[in-house]
């Protein structure tokens, strides 16, 4: 009776342990063209907690931006094909569910902002149809509140006279402003979930900085998880809490943001890190050798071997799994090397 009891209580309080906003099971992504696959995402796996901003970092071809698309239904069939893999949002799979069902999540409870909003836009609607359209579709709202909320949302990104710029068309409006349009549609029916996809890329330094500003604003007031993908390692350094590091579709790092800056575990990280200019101050940059994979090719080893100064044996061999640092349970590399101890050595070497 007493076990009974016991394993009772266990299980409610495994019961009340909280589930990850979302969940992301060894999703693989493939895309087929002339009579050949490209591996574009391999096995990716990881969760975010309600609330939690986590930066995905990478070069082009990394799998960043593909396997967010995919994960909503994005990603264009044919080419693109889901191989395998789960996306658990809130209890759903939502590569289990229909076209229907996606499109009830896309936009209420997820949204996205893509990198070029020029194009993301459509330049033959008003801008307040476009920021008016999911408030009537998701929370049920005539077209007149739809429009006031419109303003509303307009004025919450900083765009002046919002009433008034309604009926404008997005080529009346300068870059900035139309990410800010994009910004106010993502957060239109304050999701739970907001995807940002290299929104600065194509802005000056002086509004990408006004744009992360506004951004850090509205996730504290809405309380809201983000995920920002991004090539820029800075910026990942003030607005996120969580890092995560791709290369040819895998996850090769992923931690707490200070653990990663600080104590990189990867050669893939370290390299990025090293070639940011503020660490070249006194020095020159240090790029990474080499050329990215055919991801036509499965890997065979670790795909990043072949650019790796530190690479072993094994390296060429078998691909590593991402697997806990040793004294950091939070951190987490993909690497069958000891990065601390041959970086130390190699300086050694160097200094004398």
């Amino acid at each position: 009776m007493a076990q009974n009891i016991s394993n009772m209580s266990a299980g409610s309080k495994e019961a009340r342990t909280p589930s990850p906003l979302l969940d992301i099971r060894n999703l693989s992504v493939v895309f087929t063209t002339r009579n050949q696959v490209v591996h574009a995402v391999n096995d990716v796996s990881y969760t975010l907690e309600e609330g939690q901003t986590l930066g995905i970092v990478g070069e082009s071809g990394s799998g960043k931006s593909v396997h967010a698309l995919a994960m909503l239904g994005l990603i264009p069939v044919p080419p693109g094909r889901v191989l395998s893999g789960e996306v658990w949002f809130r209890g759903r799979n939502l590569l289990a569910l229909s076209k229907h069902e996606l499109e009830d999540i896309r936009g209420k409870e997820i949204s996205f902002i893509f990198q070029d909003p020029m194009t993301a836009l459509n330049p033959v609607l008003t801008v307040g149809r476009q920021i008016s359209e999911p408030l009537m579709r998701h929370r049920g709202m005539t077209r007149r509140q739809a429009m006031v909320r419109a303003a509303e949302l307009l004025d919450m990104v900083g765009i002046r006279d919002a009433a008034k710029r309604l009926d404008q068309f997005p080529h009346e409006f300068s870059g900035g402003m139309r990410q800010r349009v994009m910004i106010a549609i993502g957060i239109a029916c304050e999701p739970k979930l907001l995807i940002a996809d290299e929104p600065t890329t194509a802005l000056d330094v002086t509004v990408q900085g006004q744009i992360l500003d506004l951004v850090c604003e509205l996730r504290e007031r809405l309380k809201m998880a983000m995920i920002w993908i991004t090539h820029d390692m800075g910026v990942v350094a003030g607005l996120a809490e969580i890092i995560q590091v791709m290369y040819a579709g895998r996850v090769v790092e992923r931690g707490p943001v200070d653990a990663v800056f600080d104590h990189p575990r990867n050669a893939y990280t370290l390299g990025l890190l090293q070639s940011l200019p503020s660490s070249a101050l006194g020095g020159r940059l240090q790029p990474i050798p080499g050329q990215p994979p055919d991801l036509r090719v499965p890997a065979v080893g670790d795909p990043f071997a072949p650019r790796n100064p530190f690479a072993t044996e094994r390296c060429f061999k078998e691909v590593p799994p991402l697997r806990p640092v040793p004294g950091s349970p939070d951190h987490f590399v993909a690497a069958w090397y000891d990065l601390p101890k041959l970086s130390a050595t190699a300086d050694g070497e160097n200094d004398a």
